[in-house]
């Protein structure tokens, strides 16, 4: 009786797997239109000593508690270049690189939303 019950466990985890396990499922989810359309599209540099919370938040992936650990080590210790924000917990390797382009040490924030006709006038 207990091995039919984990032969039956098994089988109905394998047939999950195959079921959900779709070429679709594979599909970051930021390639697919409708997330695409959510994302604000953004332009500009964020200065990482200066910038506030709000601004912070601008960027993909970091809400208000990771703004606020942000503005806490900042506090501490000024960054010296964008490479260390990866010291903060919670932002690893892989956010640095998809934050790297928007981030500086120097200068004023000038991070922003762009609006979408804008984002179509600069495609043409």
């Amino acid at each position: 009786m207990f091995k039919s019950i984990v032969t039956l466990l098994a089988a109905a985890a394998a047939a999950a797997t195959f079921t959900f396990a779709t070429p679709a499922m594979a599909t970051p989810l930021a390639q697919l239109p409708a997330f695409s359309l959510l994302a604000p599209e953004l332009e500009g540099q964020l200065n990482l000593n200066t910038a506030t919370q709000e601004q912070l938040e601008l960027l993909p992936g970091i809400g208000p508690a990771m703004a606020k650990k942000i503005i806490d080590y900042r506090a501490a210790k000024p960054f010296a270049e964008p490479m260390q924000v990866v010291r903060i917990k919670g932002i690893g390797r892989k956010t640095f690189e998809k934050l790297k382009p928007m981030l500086t040490v120097k200068g004023e924030t000038t991070l922003r939303e762009i609006s979408k006709d804008e984002s179509e006038a600069k495609k043409l």
